[in-house]
């Protein structure tokens, strides 16, 4: 459940640069604004929102319908500010995307991370992702190489949901 002091809205244009700026500090050092382009806040606002306390960004999850998988919705990036984390905003984030997804008779999500992202991969387990068999493991973890360019590798995961899954989102 939400906090009264919260607000969640689909994502627009106008919040680029402090998504940006987020995706750019949250994440330790390693700067990501790169997997964000401009089609994701104009044309996916059905699976992308921000969350917003005092008109500050707290949070975001950028994410579609895929259009070429009927059955299916995807999650491409999450965020939650560092001084929010452990207070089950991430979680709060998917079960949103997951009702979302269910409304658009999605009922697989599919979401990758990097390997060397061990705290993103723990909470796709956590929120009961399966991760799919790649090409390779790396320190235990399946892994599929070449899989957004030549030399990156990424970490597949999927999650099937269905209405009694997601009763408290």
């Amino acid at each position: 459940m939400l906090r009264n002091d919260l607000e969640i809205r689909p994502l627009n244009v106008a919040d680029m640069p402090a998504v940006f700026d987020a995706a750019d500090t949250w994440w330790q050092g390693r700067s990501l604004s790169h997997l964000l382009q401009r089609f994701f806040f104009e044309h996916f606002q059905d699976g992308s929102f921000v969350l917003m306390q005092d008109n500050a960004l707290i949070g975001f999850l950028v994410g579609f319908m895929s259009p070429g998988q009927r059955d299916s919705a995807y999650i491409h990036m999450v965020g939650v500010d560092p001084k929010w984390r452990g207070q089950g905003l991430g979680r709060f984030l998917y079960e949103h995307f997951f009702q979302l997804a269910l409304a658009h008779d999605r009922t697989r999500i599919l979401s990758i991370t990097s390997p060397v992202n061990h705290n993103s991969i723990a909470f796709h387990r956590q929120m009961g992702f399966a991760i799919l068999p790649g090409d390779k493991q790396v320190d235990g973890v399946w892994v599929t190489s070449d899989y957004d360019a030549k030399g990156v590798e990424r970490v597949l995961f999927c999650r099937h949901l269905s209405a009694e899954v997601i009763q408290g989102a």
